[in-house]
């Protein structure tokens, strides 16, 4: 047990000149001579659900083994060999969900919203969209109803620009966002990391101010100095340690918005690029999954979601080693093995892009652990072989601790066209000690998992 002479409230906040800031966890928090898994300190469980389309080039991600996992792994998974032992690949999955409804046409591409609540989509273009409740918000009533935001909906391609919004009598809604508060009702995801931060810790304070202040390059934490002096005197070193890793981390936040905002104040008119949006795919993605970290690291939010990409995007990325390949168009590689290889660098980059979030958790102390050890991501798919458009096959991958909930270093392979993914999303809820009989098209529980 932690053995304090002070105890701070894990909720407390700062306040000043319209800001707040939640902190992260400290020792401090415990009262003396309480057992820990009583108080603050207790590991509180996290949850992140990835969303990428046009699913993996076929023969650069199965491993060649069930069971154990190689310290190398498949191509497409390299980004996460250092986090071997916390990863379990699932091969096999079916994703019926994405399929048309009997008797319909289309869904192919129209029906991310199917990724965390394997049900079919309502097909309609109209506003009567119905899909199913998904598991991240299952998830936020369940360990998020105290928390400033009870779920964050992250997002990293504008509707408008550079994909296509919908189709074959499938509503926009329906690739536009994957978390689902009611099977009527969907959220928004937030391109905007500006927004984001502001929510986070800009509770308070008008538009006006917030821009005021972005124009003159202060930060939200120079109206909260004097507070974060007394906190500071009034607990241990190890705890200063961590305050000044905590206001660093908001410090470089602010630093990157603000050239995010300087480059979009630049961009050309017809770009449509939002105020404090970067310019680069590469430092978006990154500026969000940051952002996440952060509010896992001061419990603003145990919940997070994020889009990598909408369906039929033209997308490249200058970062990968495919450069020039467009994301949707490199996906229809006509069984072509050159075209093949050349989607897979798409795919382990965007790996990479989870991977950074994977470290950031790794290395962000929390309790007696790592947010990684609490946290379980999830990052898949509803394609398997994309250039056939089969929902057969389809990869996902599960990475983290959940409190010791999940075993990793494991791939673990299911036949073919036999088990729904519904049967992943009804396991995890079990794993955050929700039992339901049902979600979606689940037949039943996961095998091994």
């Amino acid at each position: 047990m932690f053995i304090t002479k002070k105890h701070i409230s894990r909720r407390t906040i700062l306040k000043g000149s319209g800001v707040t800031l939640a902190l992260p966890f400290l020792e401090a928090m415990v009262p003396a001579a309480t057992l820990l898994a009583q108080t603050a300190a207790m590991p509180k469980p996290r949850f992140v659900g990835c969303f990428v389309p046009h699913g993996m080039a076929p023969g650069y991600w199965v491993p060649s083994t069930e069971g154990k996992l190689d310290a190398v792994l498949p191509f497409n998974w390299k980004p996460l060999e250092p986090f071997v032992d916390r990863t379990v690949i699932l091969s096999g999955l079916h994703s019926r969900s994405a399929e048309p409804p009997p008797g319909a046409t289309g869904a192919d591409h129209w029906v991310a919203a199917a990724f965390l609540c394997a049900d079919k989509p309502k097909k309609t273009a109209g506003a009567d969209v119905r899909a199913g409740k998904t598991i991240d918000q299952m998830i936020a009533e369940k360990i998020g109803r105290d928390n400033l935001m009870p779920s964050m909906q992250l997002a990293v391609e504008d509707p408008g620009a550079n994909s296509s919004n919908c189709g074959e009598g499938y509503s926009c809604t329906y690739t536009n966002t994957i978390s689902w508060s009611t099977p009527t009702q969907p959220l928004p995801m937030e391109l905007n990391p500006q927004v984001v931060f502001e929510r986070m810790f800009g509770d308070g304070s008008t538009a006006d101010q917030r821009t005021a202040r972005r124009k003159r390059d202060q930060s939200i934490l120079d109206s909260l100095t004097g507070s974060l002096s007394r906190l500071r005197s009034d607990v241990g070193a190890g705890d200063r340690n961590r305050l000044d890793e905590y206001t660093e981390d908001v410090r470089e936040i602010e630093r990157r918005l603000q050239i995010a905002m300087k480059a979009s104040a630049t961009a050309p008119t017809d770009m449509g690029v939002p105020v404090g949006v970067p310019q680069t795919f590469d430092e978006h993605i990154k500026l969000q999954f940051d952002l996440l970290t952060l509010a896992f690291k001061a419990d603003i939010t145990r919940v997070g979601t994020l889009l990598f990409a909408r369906d039929l995007t033209g997308r490249t990325y200058p970062e990968c080693e495919a450069p020039t390949v467009g994301f949707h168009g490199g996906s229809h590689h006509g069984e072509d093995p050159k075209r093949i290889g050349e989607l897979s660098k798409i795919n382990q980059y965007h790996v990479k892009m989870l991977a950074h979030l994977i470290d950031k958790l790794a290395n962000t102390r929390d309790g007696a652990g790592t947010l990684l050890d609490q946290s379980l991501v999830l990052y898949g798919s509803n394609m398997g072989n994309s250039n056939q458009h089969v929902h057969y096959d389809v990869p996902h991958v599960l990475v983290g601790g959940l409190n010791g909930k999940l075993q990793g270093g494991r791939h673990i392979a299911y036949p073919t066209k036999t088990v729904p993914t519904g049967n992943l999303l009804l396991s995890l809820l079990d794993m955050y000690d929700i039992h339901q009989d049902s979600i979606g098209d689940s037949t039943g529980r996961l095998t091994n998992l």
